[in-house]
């Protein structure tokens, strides 16, 4: 059995009331939690909200009602992983055992059927802990990322014997998109953050891969997905 999940915050600081703010006519959050109920792989969905209206909302397009996210868990520091273990426990009550959790991050709206296809399809596969969404990093820590020493003054944050020149000689590092995530349940029970496991990483284009944290990342994603509907 597969359980989907969405968690959604209601307060944001970066963009106001974004997880239910319309983009092309519909609320944010209904682009990654249509992939879920829409998916027939997918046997239930649950959405972790700390806001009665995004409750109601959910539960009307069919999704479970696991009440109200407990307050630890709907501050700006609360952790990601935490939040799924409560989901995760909640959902169960209702479902019983889950063989897969997926977990969809609503400020990631560009993500394709496809994607989610795809990382599923990589778990189920290869049965590691976790299939974590990733892109090619734009800035590479053995080549042009930079920290400063202990007198303020920059050094490559990776530095490697004999140094690297030039970004094709840098080793391949992949960015963390917080897109989309298929975990194993009982890892995600025992585990206390993402990377302890066996993770895998399922390599999405950076286009599919913004990530809503501004108002300007929220007119350029708007402007992509119209892009996409109008193509």
């Amino acid at each position: 059995m597969i359980i989907g999940h969405v968690g959604v915050r209601m307060g944001s600081k970066g963009v106001t009331g974004k997880n239910f703010r319309d983009m092309l006519g519909k609320p944010l959050i209904d682009w990654s939690l249509d992939q879920l109920l829409q998916h027939p792989g997918v046997n239930h969905v649950v959405v972790s909200t700390d806001d009665p209206r995004i409750r109601r909302h959910a539960v009307a397009k069919g999704c479970l009602d696991m009440g109200l996210r407990p307050a630890e868990l709907a501050t700006d520091t609360a952790a990601k992983w935490d939040v799924w273990q409560h989901a995760l426990a909640k959902a169960e009550q209702l479902t019983g055992t889950a063989d897969v959790f997926i977990d969809l991050d609503c400020t990631s709206p560009l993500r394709s059927v496809e994607d989610l296809d795809g990382a599923l399809h990589t778990f189920l596969r290869e049965r590691p802990d976790m299939v974590m969404s990733c892109t090619e990093a734009r800035k590479n820590p053995y080549f042009n990322l930079v920290e400063p020493d202990r007198h303020g003054y920059l050094r490559v944050s990776k530095p490697l014997e004999g140094g690297v020149v030039a970004r094709q000689q840098a080793p391949l590092v992949w960015e963390h998109a917080a897109s989309t995530y298929v975990v194993d349940p009982g890892y995600l029970k025992s585990a206390t953050g993402l990377l302890e496991g066996r993770v895998l990483p399922y390599l999405m284009p950076p286009e599919r891969c913004m990530d809503i944290d501004t108002e300007l990342d929220f007119r350029l994603v708007e402007f992509l997905m119209k892009e996409r509907q109008d193509g």
